[in-house]
C-alpha cells in the first residue's frame, strides 16, 4: 500500500494550471525523483506535499493521515506533517553552531532537552558532523553545509524527506559524493524520498522510480531503466539522456533522410500508421547507433571529438546531422570518411 498518495491533485495560479490532475503513489522507503524542465510543476508538487501550498482540487494522504483535501476543505499545516525538507539554498544559520542549527527544529517543537541532545547527536553522527558540532556552518565547505541541512531534517525523524534541488550548488565531485550519502541515510532510517531535480544522472542514481512532467502534466512514471529504454513519448525520449532525431519521408518500402533514399534496414520499419502519414522521425540514442556494413544507412564523418573513453562523432546523412558515440575500442573513422549506420533500437515518432 502506498504511503504518500496524491489523488487527482490540481494547482492553479490565476489562469495558469501549474499541476494538472496528478496521481502519484510513493511507497514506504521508496525514492521517487521528479524530472522536467523549469516551470513544469515539480517544485509546486513538492510544496503541496510539504504543506507550503494548498491544492485546488484533489487529495493528499500520508498513510492513514489526510494532509489536504479540496472536497473536505481540509488542510494540515506543514509543522504537523513530520516531513524533513532540504532546499537548494541550504538555509543554515551562520550565527548558530552546527549543533544548534540541527537542534533548532526540535527546540521549536518543545522536545525535552535530553531528547534534543540525543537526537541531535545521532543526526550529527550519521552525517559525519560530530567533530565540527561547535563550529559555525560558515566555516564549512558547501558539502559540509549540505550535511548540516540533512542532519537538521533527520533530527525530527521524518516519515518523508522532501528534497528540492539539494545538490545543484555543489561541484560535480561533491554532488556525486552526496548522492551516495543521501541513499545510505535513506537505507539506514527507512524514510521515503520525493526528490526534485534537473539533473538526470542524480535521478537515475538515487531513485527507485522517476516521474517526468511537462507543463504540469505527468508524461511517464517508471523505473530509471523503463523511462530511459521505453519512453512513453517523444518528449520523454528527448528529455532523458542524449537523443538523435532524423526526419524521414516514408513510402511502403523506403525512407528518405537528408535527401538520400534508403530501404528499411532489418528491424527499422515504422508502423503502418506512420507510413500512411508519409513522414516521421527516426530516433535513437547516440550510444546505440552502430557502425555496420554497406547494407546500412550511408553517412559521412563531419566532426570527431575525444571525450575521455568516448569518441563523439557528428555525421551527415545527406544534409541531415546525426550524433554517434562509441568507445575508443570500437572501429575508428576519420573526418571525411564514409561509413554506414545501423539502428538496432529505433524509435519512431510522428511529425507534429
Amino acid at each position: 500500500m502506498a504511503y504518500i498518495d496524491l489523488n487527482q491533485v490540481t494547482k492553479r495560479f490565476g489562469k495558469v494550471v501549474a499541476v494538472d490532475n496528478l496521481n502519484l503513489q510513493i511507497n514506504k522507503g521508496e525514492c521517487v525523483a521528479m524530472l522536467g524542465p523549469s516551470g513544469c510543476g515539480k517544485t509546486t508538487t513538492l510544496r503541496m506535499v510539504a504543506g507550503f501550498e494548498d491544492l485546488d482540487e484533489g487529495e493528499i494522504r500520508a498513510g492513514e493521515t489526510l494532509l489536504s483535501s479540496s472536497r473536505q476543505k481540509y488542510y494540515l499545516p506543514p509543522e504537523h506533517r513530520n516531513f524533513g525538507m532540504v532546499f537548494q539554498a541550504f538555509a543554515v544559520w551562520p550565527h548558530m553552531s552546527v549543533f544548534e542549527n540541527v537542534a533548532f527544529p526540535l527546540r521549536i517543537r518543545k522536545v525535552p532537552k535530553a531528547e534534543i541532545l540525543a537526537r541531535t547527536t545521532e543526526a550529527l553522527k550519521h552525517t559525519n558532523l560530530l567533530a565540527v558540532a561547535k563550529d559555525s556552518p560558515a566555516d564549512l565547505s558547501g558539502g559540509g553545509e549540505q550535511r548540516v541541512a540533512l542532519a537538521r531534517a533527520l533530527a525530527i525523524r521524518p516519515d518523508v524527506m522532501l528534497l528540492d534541488e539539494p545538490l545543484s550548488s555543489l561541484d560535480p565531485h561533491l554532488r556525486e559524493e552526496m548522492r551516495f550519502e543521501i541513499k545510505d541515510l535513506q537505507r539506514r532510517f527507512g524514510f521515503s524520498i520525493l526528490y526534485v531535480t534537473h539533473d538526470q544522472s542524480e535521478a537515475m542514481a538515487l531513485s527507485d522510480r522517476i516521474l517526468v512532467m511537462r507543463s504540469g502534466v505527468v508524461q511517464q512514471i517508471g523505473t530509471p531503466l523503463e523511462v530511459y529504454g521505453q519512453p512513453a513519448n517523444r518528449f520523454v525520449f528527448e528529455f532523458i539522456g542524449l537523443s538523435c532525431f532524423l526526419e524521414a519521408e516514408l513510402t511502403a518500402t523506403t525512407m528518405t533522410i537528408g535527401g538520400q533514399i534508403h530501404g528499411f534496414p532489418q528491424g527499422v520499419a515504422p508502423s503502418p500508421e506512420l507510413v500512411q502519414a508519409g513522414r516521421a522521425f527516426l530516433a535513437a540514442r547516440p550510444s546505440e547507433i552502430e557502425f555496420t556494413g554497406e547494407d546500412g544507412i550511408r553517412a559521412r564523418v563531419e566532426r570527431k571529438s575525444y571525450l575521455g573513453d568516448v569518441i563523439d562523432y557528428r555525421l551527415m546523412v545527406g544534409n541531415a546531422e546525426v550524433r554517434v558515440q562509441k568507445t575508443r575500442r570500437d572501429p575508428h573513422y576519420q573526418v571525411g570518411d564514409t561509413c554506414f549506420l545501423a539502428f538496432p533500437h529505433p524509435h519512431w515518432y510522428p511529425v507534429e
